[in-house]
C-alpha cells in the first residue's frame, strides 16, 4: 500500500495502519484489509481513476440499505472521493464463514423485508448514477418509464457505440423497451432494491449471519434484484420459497426473468463481451417474443 493511501486512511479512521493485505475487491477496486493500531480490522478500496462521486454513492447506498434494518449491511467507516486525498472507502470487516443449512431461507426472507422497506421513487432521489458505466438514476414514477429510460435504452446506446450488439439486436432491445408497459406485475410500488445481487455480493460471516455489499442500490422493480440472483447462481430454491413466503410474488414472475436479467447482461456483454454477447441476444429475443 503506498504511503499518501496508508496516510489518509489512517487520517480518516484516527487510528496507525500497522498492516495492510491485498484482498479481492471487485473487478475496478483495490482492495485490502487493514490491522490499525487500536486492533480494529478495516476493509478498505481505492481506485486508480473513479468516476465522480463513485466512492460516496456506494457510502450512501450502503447506508441507505442499513436503514431498513432487514439485512446487515457493514458500517461505512470512511470514505472520500475528491482531492487532496486518495479516493477511498473503509467499511468494518466482515469475518467471512461458511453457508450453513438454513442460510438461504433466513437470507430469504431478509431479502423480502429489504424489499418491504421501499423507496420514494424508481431511481434515487439523489439522482447519483450507478457503477462504473454511469447508468442514470434519475427519479421516474413508474417501473417501465425507469427500466426503458434510465436502463435498456442507454444500454442500447452504450452497445451500439461500443459495437458490441449488432443493429438487429439493438432495434430489438429499443422494442422491449417500447413495450415494457404491456408488461405484467410493473404496478408494484417502488422497491428498495441492492440492484447488482449476484452471490459474491452476499456474505456469511462465522456466526451464520447473512451481508450485503457492493451494492448499486436504487428503487426498482423487485423481481430485479430476484432475476439478478438467477442469473449467476449461488442462492438455493430455499430461498426463493422463504421470499415468496415473506412477501408473495406475483403471478407469472419466473417468465419476467429474462427481461430483468436485460440490464445485466448487457452491461457484461459491454464490459467483458465473450459469451455474454450471445447470452445478452438471446435474453432480448426471449423478451420480445414473450
Amino acid at each position: 500500500m503506498e504511503a499518501r493511501l496508508r496516510d489518509a486512511l489512517a487520517g480518516a479512521l484516527g487510528a496507525e495502519v500497522v498492516r495492510a493485505d491485498r484482498v479481492h475487491g471487485g473487478d475496478v477496486a483495490v482492495a485490502f484489509r487493514l490491522e490499525l493500531a487500536d486492533g480494529r480490522i478495516v476493509f478498505a478500496k481505492t481506485h486508480t481513476n473513479p468516476p465522480p462521486g463513485f466512492f460516496s454513492t456506494e457510502a450512501a447506498g450502503l447506508r441507505w440499505l442499513a436503514d431498513a434494518k432487514a439485512v446487515r449491511v457493514p458500517e461505512v467507516l470512511a470514505v472520500a472521493d475528491e482531492d487532496p486525498g486518495p479516493p477511498l472507502l473503509a467499511l468494518a470487516w466482515v469475518e467471512e464463514g461458511h453457508l450453513r443449512p438454513g442460510t438461504d431461507a433466513a437470507f430469504g426472507a431478509e431479502l423480502a423485508a429489504l424489499h418491504r422497506a421501499g423507496a420514494p421513487c424508481f431511481g434515487r432521489e439523489d439522482r447519483r448514477p450507478t457503477g462504473s458505466r454511469r447508468l442514470p438514476n434519475d427519479p421516474c414514477a413508474t417501473w417501465a418509464e425507469f427500466y426503458a429510460e434510465r436502463r435498456l435504452l442507454p444500454l442500447a446506446r452504450m452497445a451500439a457505440d461500443a459495437g458490441v450488439l449488432g443493429r438487429r439486436a439493438i432495434e430489438a432491445l429499443e422494442r422491449v423497451a417500447a413495450r415494457l408497459p404491456e408488461v405484467g406485475a410493473a404496478d408494484e410500488p417502488s422497491a428498495r432494491l441492492h440492484g447488482d445481487l449476484w452471490a459474491g455480493n452476499r456474505l456469511v460471516d462465522r456466526d451464520g449471519h447473512r451481508w450485503l455489499i457492493d451494492p448499486a442500490a436504487h428503487g426498482g422493480h423487485r423481481e430485479f434484484d430476484l432475476a439478478m440472483m438467477r442469473l449467476f447462481g449461488g442462492f438455493g430454491p430455499e430461498c426463493f420459497a422463504a421470499y415468496d413466503d415473506a412477501f408473495p410474488l406475483a403471478d407469472g414472475w419466473e417468465a419476467r426473468v429474462p427481461l430483468h436479467q436485460l440490464a445485466p447482461l448487457v452491461v457484461h456483454a459491454i464490459k467483458f463481451g465473450g459469451g455474454y454477447v450471445g447470452a445478452a441476444t438471446a435474453a432480448i429475443e426471449r423478451s420480445l417474443s414473450a
